[in-house]
């Protein structure tokens, strides 16, 4: 009796145990179903027609086809017939917006930059500081060109503050194409919202180191900049690289400042730039700025690597600058450019496009101002604006080819300054503007 009682104990406690093991899977396959479900639904937000239409849909719907025609045109080769272009793959509202044949713009000021797959991240923290039109083209290769046509399509549709501003433009190998990315669910898994995308974007910032992007593959920098400042009808562009971010509010106060004083035809404005530690905010206004410089958390840009290509800015002289008053942007001092300054400046869409036979580190935006220096433009720099690089750049964080890269663009800056030589006008030579 004392057995058969413990037996009886014995089947309640087993049946009991099964019946809680049913019913987890159970509600295992029920959130697995919901999921499932949720990723379906986001997957029709991205890509599904049907026939509920609002507004919302229909503006999706608007991008998903200028994406898909876009990709339908094979894009274009560029000149050297080594690199695919796909300008304004996705276009921001800003620019969608924008009266067709109405011309420049004379009071827009564009931001340009560049960037592979794995800086795109980037651009979330960068849009927050300048909050204006923003074109930028992306450099992928192999899979990453997948992952880039997708990523961007879900930027303009989960990201608002994106889709008003940003236009994107696409270059890969010549010999590989983009697709529409209907196909491709694995890459929109899991994107639920805009900071989703950026998380994605965010695991793929290690994949590789400045521009080892592969052993046959140049990272076409110059390239890449005239196809993002080429992407815009601004009156005034501020070319720059993806991980630098400009002062605070300098879009209004530049435009407020060409308001009152017009710009001269040959002139462009000198943003002098820094990098700050990795550690550090990035600073906002030039007093922030300053207080930084003075304790060594902010130096001039690439102090530690080729301190003579930032030197002629005049550090120094701009830190004790006194401003015209708290938000009024001006002209500091007016300079010269000479042998090897590389400053970033604003400019007018006029300007020479950047000479696209740099390719890789080394050499590639000084062509732009020495040629603009041979045409004789002036170099203003402004009394408070300026652009900061997240963290030092030093020697040992470099790839391993940097140095016989830069070699290679030596070799062709100097061929470069030769044949400005040969085309230099003869009212130049005699005061010294042709390159030494």
């Amino acid at each position: 009796m004392h057995f058969s009682k413990k037996c009886s104990v014995f089947k309640v406690i087993l049946s009991a145990l099964f019946i809680v093991a049913l019913l987890q899977l159970i509600y295992l396959s029920f959130l697995s179903r919901f999921h499932g479900k949720q990723q379906r639904y986001k997957y029709f937000e991205l890509f599904g027609g049907g026939s509920k239409r609002n507004a919302h849909q229909t503006e999706k719907n608007s991008k998903k086809e200028h994406l898909r025609y876009s990709l339908s045109t094979g894009g274009i080769f560029d000149a050297s017939g080594q690199y695919r272009v796909y300008r304004n793959l996705v276009k921001s509202d800003f620019s969608t917006n924008q009266k067709p044949g109405s011309g420049t713009s004379t009071n827009t000021l564009v931001l340009a930059t560049h960037t592979t797959i794995n800086n795109l991240h980037h651009l979330d923290s960068l849009l927050e500081r300048w909050k204006n039109p923003l074109s930028i083209a992306i450099f992928a290769h192999g899979q990453d060109v997948k992952f880039a046509t997708a990523l961007v399509y879900a930027l303009s549709i989960f990201c608002p503050h994106i889709q008003a501003l940003v236009d994107f433009h696409l270059v890969c190998p010549s010999e590989e194409t983009a697709s529409f990315p209907e196909q491709d669910r694995e890459h929109f898994s899991g994107l639920e919202d805009c900071a989703g995308v950026f998380a994605k974007l965010g695991s793929h910032r290690d994949k590789y180191k400045n521009y080892a992007i592969g052993s046959n593959i140049s990272y076409p920098n110059n390239l890449l900049r005239n196809v993002a400042r080429s992407g815009t009808d601004a009156a005034f562009i501020l070319v720059i690289d993806m991980d630098m971010v400009p002062s605070d509010s300098l879009h209004q106060q530049f435009l407020d400042m060409v308001a009152r004083r017009r710009p001269n035809t040959e002139e462009v404005f000198v943003l002098p730039a820094f990098e700050i530690r990795h550690t550090r905010k990035l600073p906002a206004t030039k007093p922030e700025l300053v207080q930084l410089y003075q304790v060594g958390e902010v130096r001039p840009f690439y102090e530690e690597l080729c301190p003579r290509c930032q030197a002629p800015t005049n550090y120094s002289r701009w830190v004790n600058q006194h401003e015209h008053g708290p938000d009024q942007l001006d002209v500091a001092y007016t300079l010269n450019w000479v042998d090897p300054w590389e400053p970033f400046y604003i400019s007018a869409r006029s300007v020479p496009l950047y000479d696209e036979n740099f390719r890789q580190y080394g050499f590639n935006r000084i062509s732009q101002a020495c040629e603009l220096h041979i045409a004789g433009y002036r170099f203003s720099v402004l009394n408070s604006a300026f652009v900061v690089h997240r963290g030092f750049k030093v020697q040992g964080e470099f790839h391993s080819r940097k140095d016989e890269e830069n070699r290679r663009n030596r070799v062709l800056f100097r061929s470069f300054k030769e044949g400005l030589k040969t085309n230099c006008p003869a009212e130049f030579t005699s005061v010294q503007r042709c390159p030494q």
